[in-house]
């Protein structure tokens, strides 16, 4: 249970993630741009800070797969990018595979961090 704000903190560094994704695509001024490098700072800032305490291979799994998925349904919601049905079933079926891993992980890394 000691472990849920990092946990929390990769949810976090998931949503800088979609942040500076959407960026790369859609910055178009210098303002929009500063926004997307503060966000890849913040996203990967985190995602380093976490590693050192939880396990580095699932904090990135998990990381990378929120990451998608929220890129993915922030292109259909914001972007109106088409919303078909077997992309929303993999999209979910990766969400899916994401929390299974996070769950099949032991809470002891090993790593000697904090705990």
């Amino acid at each position: 249970m000691r472990k849920v704000k990092y946990w929390l903190l990769v949810v976090v560094a998931a949503v800088f993630e979609v942040g500076w994704v959407i960026g790369l695509k859609h910055a178009a001024t210098p303002l929009e741009w500063f926004g997307t490098v503060i966000a890849i700072i913040v996203s990967f800032g985190i995602l380093i800070y976490v590693s050192g305490v939880l396990p580095v291979g699932t904090v990135y799994a998990v990381f990378v797969g929120l990451g998608t998925f929220g890129t993915v349904i922030s292109d259909m919601v914001l972007f109106g990018s088409p919303v078909e049905p077997l992309k929303i079933l993999f999209i979910f079926t990766l969400l899916a595979g994401v929390i299974m891993l996070k769950l099949a992980t032991p809470d002891d890394s090993g790593t000697g961090g904090e705990q």
